[in-house]
């Protein structure tokens, strides 16, 4: 499935039916009077939130949305059917911003909820409202509101437990695949990962979300590389793994690049839980690793584990201690 986070949409909310200017016409009642009946409501805008989405890509190809007009009123005091509300799903973690793109209108963040982005236009009054003592056959009617009609913008922040962190290459995606349901495109190349991807791990009778976030490189903030429109994913993440790869030559380089970049974007992201794991261990011999894992673990005040994709054991730690950063 293709991955959209940003797109503009034009909504309509229907407009209410008119209101009836009707009179009684019936067989020897010479002066039935009036029996126009209200106009209908017309259908609402409404967003809600679904658990099973991860794109806004269905907005691409579908930018105009209107609800349906409330139906005219009739005689007999006959009232118009109201329109009906036109439901839009979104995926958890959508924001609606105005058509200006930067101030929010609406976050969601549960499951089902519903904001009411356009609201239907009301009916109009038939001529029996307009009915008084001193106005017996009132022909005044009312015509049915206009609906609300705006142009938004839907943003998506992908919202999960752990978010994977790294430089590009460094084994995110391999790891999403290890521990969790997810298929993400793995290959040895930089930037194979151009969209954030989700999967669910298993362990303990628990579920866990993770997202693997495309690879970021030195002035990622700045829109280098993949850029800052994935940095912003990171935020919804209650914790992040840092994964690293640990034939790199310099590794207190390679952390701290990656630091920077959260840094230099947002200083909240610098306060969540953050678990490095050392990758690919299976490319150096073990001496080596009890030497890297010295040298590197002095002033980092985090939790360093190690791991290959390659060994059962070592996901299953990585499982277990995932839990601990989400309880």
């Amino acid at each position: 499935m293709k991955f959209l986070d940003q797109v503009k949409i034009y909504i309509k909310a229907g407009n209410g039916g008119d209101g009836s200017p009707s009179f009684r016409r019936e067989k020897y009642v010479e002066y039935g009077g009036p029996d126009g009946g209200d106009g209908g409501k017309g259908g609402s805008i409404v967003l809600r939130a679904e658990e099973n989405l991860n794109t806004l890509i269905d907005y691409r190809y579908q930018q105009h949305h209107k609800a349906q007009r409330g139906e005219n009123g009739a005689g007999q005091n006959r009232t118009g059917k109201s329109g009906d509300d036109l439901i839009l799903k979104v995926p958890l973690g959508t924001q609606v911003f105005e058509e200006d793109n930067k101030t929010l209108i609406f976050d969601f963040n549960k499951k089902g909820e519903e904001f009411v982005a356009g609201i239907g236009g009301k009916g109009g009054l038939g001529n029996t409202r307009f009915k008084s003592s001193t106005n017996r056959a009132p022909r005044k009617f009312t015509k049915g509101a206009t609906g609300e009609e705006f142009t938004i913008w839907l943003q998506l922040k992908t919202i999960a437990d752990i978010g994977i962190i790294g430089l590009p290459n460094a084994g995110k995606s391999s790891l999403l695949a290890a521990i969790t349901n997810a298929n993400p495109k793995i290959a040895n190349y930089r930037f194979t990962t151009l969209n954030p991807n989700l999967g669910v791990a298993s362990y303990d009778d628990k579920e866990i979300t993770i997202a693997d976030i495309p690879g970021l490189v030195e002035g990622a903030h700045e829109g280098v590389g993949l850029g800052i429109q994935f940095l912003k994913h990171i935020e919804r993440c209650k914790s992040l793994l840092h994964l690293i790869d640990i034939t790199n030559l310099d590794l207190n380089d390679s952390y701290e690049q990656v630091k920077n970049e959260l840094k230099n974007y947002s200083l909240k992201l610098l306060e969540k839980k953050e678990l490095v794991v050392l990758n690919k261990i299976d490319l150096v011999d073990e001496s080596t690793v009890k030497e890297v894992i010295n040298h590197f673990s002095k002033d980092k005040n985090c939790e360093i584990m190690t791991m290959t994709t390659l060994e059962k054991d070592s996901i299953s730690k990585i499982k277990a201690k995932l839990l601990s950063y989400v309880s």
